[in-house]
């Protein structure tokens, strides 16, 4: 990846514990494309290549390039972790295999944002919260990372509290929305 400005990685390291199965390969569409190829195919586009972080096991034969988490049993913070100690991009794209909803757009938006801004991360804000789990990191962010593992300070939340954060206005919450539960499935 020598000399990319941008890289993109998929979540997909959780236990799916909440939804009794793994919530990465639900199917989101008619077609019968999975979450995980959905939210996958969507960050490629915006970042010209994609890395899925999680048990190759379980996601090589998706065909993309799977990782396992560098440190384990860190949550989302290790899957962030993993991804910035291994990119050579400037800009890192970090989005959750469980987003059904996710945009190109927002995708696209989030890049553009951080390529013209002096910050470590942009992250979206919508009227449901701030979405750490699908934002773009500074690849120096790595250092961040590891101190807060050091620290245990797993909470992405607090994470990113100490960071220059530029938040993204979002007015359409749905396009953030995760599925953790088998309620929210049948709701969406």
């Amino acid at each position: 990846m020598t000399g990319l400005r941008r890289a993109g990685y998929v979540l997909a390291g959780g236990r799916s514990s909440r939804m009794g199965r793994d919530k990465a390969f639900l199917p989101v569409n008619q077609a019968g494309e999975i979450m995980i190829d959905r939210v996958a195919r969507l960050v490629l586009g915006a970042a010209g290549n994609v890395t899925l972080i999680g048990p190759p096991e379980r996601y090589s034969r998706l065909g993309y390039r799977v990782v396992s988490d560098k440190i384990e049993n860190c949550g989302p913070l290790g899957g962030l972790y993993t991804a910035l100690n291994m990119t050579d991009a400037d800009w890192n794209l970090i989005a959750a295999c469980d987003m059904p909803d996710l945009t190109a757009g927002l995708l696209e938006t989030l890049f553009a944002t951080a390529e013209s801004v002096d910050a470590d991360c942009v992250v979206p804000q919508s009227p449901g919260g701030l979405d750490p789990l699908c934002a773009v990191y500074h690849r120096r962010c790595a250092a961040a990372a590891t101190d807060a593992i050091d620290l245990k300070i797993l909470k992405m939340h607090n994470f990113i509290s100490n960071l220059q954060v530029v938040f993204l206005p979002v007015s359409d919450s749905a396009a953030l929305r995760n599925i953790n539960t088998p309620e929210e499935w049948s709701s969406r």
